[in-house]
Formats: C-alpha cells, sequence, structure tokens
C-alpha cells in the first residue's frame, strides 16, 4: 500500500473543514489541514457570527425608543461604530482561538498557507512551495463574494468581507443585492443610523422564499427606513466631492459613503487547481460530488459552499461530519438536504422550513394555507406599528405541514424548533393537539385551526 504524509488533507479551515479534521482524527486519521486566512471560516470570521453581534447592536434602537410606552425614562443615547467594531474584533479572535485549540487538541497540524491540488493525492503549500501527500483531499474552500467586474467604478465597492471592518460607519450607505446578506445588511446599518438604500434587480427581494414573506419583510423594511428599489442594477460609480454618486440603468442617481456590492457568491475554486487534477466543475464553478461528498476523482471529496448544494453553515458542518464517519469512521453517512430550517436576520427577523407556496403549486397536489398576521403582545403598549406574520402550507390530503414560515422577533428561534416537528412528518392535527403556550407569539402556531384558503388538486400543463 503506498505511504502518504497524511491520511487527509483538507483546504480551508471554515466550519466544514474544521469539523471534518477533527472528526478524522478522532477516528485515528493522521491529519493536516492548510488555511490561507484565518481559522474559522467566512461564517465565523466575516460572516454569520459578526453579522449577528452586529444585528443585535442595530436593535438597541427600538430597545431605547419602546421603553417609553412601559414607563421606562432613558436619557441621551449614542452609538460608537468604533467600540462595535473592536468588542466584535475581541470576539472573533476568540472564537478562532477556540477553533485552533479544538483542532489542536484533536492531533490536527495546522498549516498557514494557501494550498493547491497537485493531483489525486498531493497538495502544494503556495507559501513554501513544499508538496505533500495525502490519501485523502477533502476540498472545504467555501465561497467568495461575487462583484459585476464590468461595472464602470466597481472600484469603489466593498462586499461583506469589508464591511465589517470599515474604520468609520457610513451616513449613506447604497447595497446592491437582495438576498440574505443584502437584505440583512441593510436592516442592520439602518438601526445602527444610517441612511440606507438597497437597489435590487428582481422584482421583489428575497428570491427563493414564501412570496408573502418577502411581501412582508419587503414592507417592514421601508416601515423601518430601508429605502428599496426593485428592477433595477447600478450602471456606473463615479467617485465625487460628495462622495460616490451612483447611476442607476434606469437613470436614477443616488450619492453613498459606501457602497457595498451583495449579488450573490461564487464557489471558491479558482486557481486550486482541480480541474488539472480531473474533478468536475459545474458552471458556477462549483466542485460535481455525489450524496457522499466524493468527485470525480476518487480519493477527492468535497464538502461546504464549494459545492453549492445548500449554502448554510450548519449544512457544511454536517456534510463534513459525515464526509470523516463515511471515510474515516466505518459508517457511512448521507447528509439529508430536505427541510433545512434557515433564518434572515432582518430587522423582523425570518424563519423558514419546507416548501414555499410556489413550490407546493408546482406539485399540483391540494393544500391549505393557514395564516396569522398580528401585532406582537410588545407593540401593544410600545405603539411600534410593526406585525408578525405566521403561515402554514398544509398537504390538503395527508394533512402534513408541508412549510412553515414566520416573520417577527425570534423567527429563527422558532422555525429552529419547528424544523424538528416537519422533520418528524408532523401533520396538523399534531399542531392542533400540542397545547399552546401563552401569552407568546409561537401560540398562534398552534392555535390557526380554520384555513385562510383551501386550493383542490391542480393537473400540471402538458410538459410542465
Amino acid at each position: 500500500m503506498m505511504s502518504h504524509d497524511y491520511d487527509l488533507f483538507v483546504i480551508g479551515a471554515g466550519s466544514g473543514g474544521v469539523r471534518a479534521a477533527r472528526i478524522a482524527a478522532q477516528h485515528g486519521a493522521r491529519v493536516a489541514i492548510a488555511e490561507e486566512y484565518r481559522i474559522g471560516g467566512t461564517c465565523v470570521i466575516r460572516g454569520c457570527v459578526p453579522k449577528k453581534l452586529m444585528v443585535y447592536a442595530s436593535r438597541f434602537a427600538d430597545e431605547f425608543a419602546d421603553a417609553a410606552g412601559f414607563g421606562w425614562t432613558v436619557g441621551e443615547t449614542r452609538f460608537d461604530w468604533a467600540t462595535l467594531i473592536a468588542n466584535k474584533d475581541r470576539e472573533i479572535a476568540r472564537l478562532e482561538g477556540i477553533y485552533r485549540s479544538n483542532l489542536a487538541k484533536a492531533g490536527v497540524v495546522i498549516l498557514e498557507s494557501r494550498a493547491v491540488v497537485a493531483g489525486p493525492h498531493a497538495v502544494e503549500l503556495v507559501a513554501t512551495g513544499e508538496r505533500i501527500t495525502a490519501g485523502t483531499i477533502l476540498v472545504a474552500t467555501g465561497g467568495r463574494a461575487e462583484v459585476d467586474e464590468r461595472l464602470p467604478g466597481v472600484e469603489h465597492v466593498v462586499t461583506s468581507n469589508e464591511m465589517f471592518h470599515l474604520e468609520h460607519q457610513p451616513r449613506r450607505l447604497v447595497v446592491a443585492g437582495g438576498g440574505y446578506i443584502a437584505v440583512e445588511f441593510a436592516s442592520l446599518m439602518a438601526g445602527l443610523g444610517t441612511e440606507t438604500t438597497l437597489v435590487y434587480r428582481g422584482e421583489e427581494i428575497l428570491r427563493g422564499f414564501d412570496r408573502e414573506v418577502r411581501r412582508h419583510v419587503h414592507a417592514e423594511l421601508e416601515r423601518r427606513g430601508v429605502r428599496i428599489v426593485c428592477g433595477d442594477i447600478f450602471s456606473r460609480i463615479e467617485k465625487t466631492a460628495d462622495g460616490l454618486d451612483v447611476t442607476l440603468r434606469s437613470g436614477g442617481r443616488l450619492v453613498a459613503d459606501t457602497v457595498m456590492m451583495a449579488i450573490g457568491r461564487r464557489p471558491n475554486t479558482a486557481g486550486l487547481g482541480l480541474e488539472a487534477a480531473g474533478v468536475a466543475l459545474d458552471a458556477k464553478g462549483a466542485v460535481v460530488v455525489d450524496a457522499q461528498s466524493r468527485s470525480s476523482v476518487p480519493s477527492i471529496y468535497a464538502v461546504g459552499d464549494v459545492t453549492d448544494r445548500f449554502n448554510l453553515t450548519p449544512v457544511a458542518i454536517r456534510e463534513g461530519h459525515a464526509f470523516a464517519d463515511t471515510v474515516f469512521g466505518g459508517r457511512p453517512v448521507t447528509v439529508d438536504h430536505q427541510l433545512v430550517p434557515t433564518a434572515v436576520f432582518t430587522t423582523p427577523e425570518v424563519g423558514t422550513v419546507g416548501l414555499t407556496e410556489d413550490a407546493v403549486i408546482e406539485t399540483g397536489r391540494a393544500y391549505d394555507v393557514y395564516r396569522a398576521t398580528f401585532r406582537p403582545m410588545r407593540a401593544t403598549l410600545s405603539g411600534r406599528e410593526e406585525r408578525m406574520l405566521m403561515k402554514l402550507l398544509v398537504d390538503g390530503e395527508t394533512d402534513r405541514v408541508l412549510g412553515c414560515h414566520i416573520v417577527g422577533p425570534d423567527a429563527g428561534e422558532m422555525v429552529q424548533l419547528i424544523g424538528i416537528a416537519l422533520k418528524m412528518g408532523a401533520t396538523k392535527a399534531d399542531f392542533d393537539a400540542t397545547m399552546a403556550v401563552h401569552p407568546t407569539a409561537a401560540e398562534e402556531l398552534v392555535t390557526m385551526r380554520v384555513p385562510s384558503e383551501r386550493h383542490p388538486a391542480r393537473i400540471p400543463a402538458a410538459g410542465g
């Protein structure tokens, strides 16, 4: 049997790569992991975690304003961007240290260098030129922010990477995009007091989410001061004495201190040597893998966003763990990518799991819609005009709950638990049989007894 330097070499120390490396090492494998930036990857260093900390910061303005309705007198308040960024950076450094420590405790060798694939069983460290062999190679390099390089003035834009490290808070921000990252940053920056405009090329923000969720979030963000321009794109950005002058395709013009591009993310495979090694990539550059995360080269696997299957941190972690158990633990595991709960940390928050209404319609099945919109109890004394949305989609024949969509405070927390019920095949009768917790917003999920709408089965159009 051919001898290699390591049993497993992981390229990329993000959530998926770190989990795979640590579990494989615990199974007895000799493991090395290479990272060119910082341990923890996008989520920990410049993604989910710092973003959520900034979201918390953005919501304190509401807390101060709402306090009066509950009898509190709050004095003068002031937000300091530099303090938030410094405290955020300290927490991220702490988390990175934990990730690094956990790898070391498991016996994983950490190599601080970019690594590229040099063959089915070989990688090269760019920093030193050293060639290392491994029985198995795992690519876990995640994704990278996409920008439109053809846009005149593109050199003036930032991405989510840079937003976390701006020296000064922008007074005026223009964001391009309509997905998770775009709407989350637009929401949190507006909450921190920045004059914010969101420009999205599609007809409605949050493509892929339930239609009512999209409309509800749009309306609530505008109520909170975010200007949303749909059906338009940037045509030019120019630097002027007053800031950045953004010209839209429609002819409209916006002026900003910072322009953020959040138009999507692309699998981070450029320059990794994958194609030369025979690894098949799709049109977006994602590594094509089977259900066990194996690429077209038997010794090379890939997990996480670099495969463009379901681009969420918990999915990458689950895929990395499953890979390690399958290849090094002698326990084949296949990750189920169905019924994955997810949240969008705008204000108001979105929590969703299961099918959207459009996806249900495409199946042609009969279905019922249960819907509730209401002011959260807290808003009754604060005087805030926000409204929550709760929506259940139920199979008209089997009574199984097909989808749950929530917009409002703590939606992410709620949908995590609803995800368990849906994964177990819960029916609407199961929801109805569950005792309500009163008074909570979540009780609406188990007290909606009468369908808001009933839709009969539909015969799909020929060829559809």
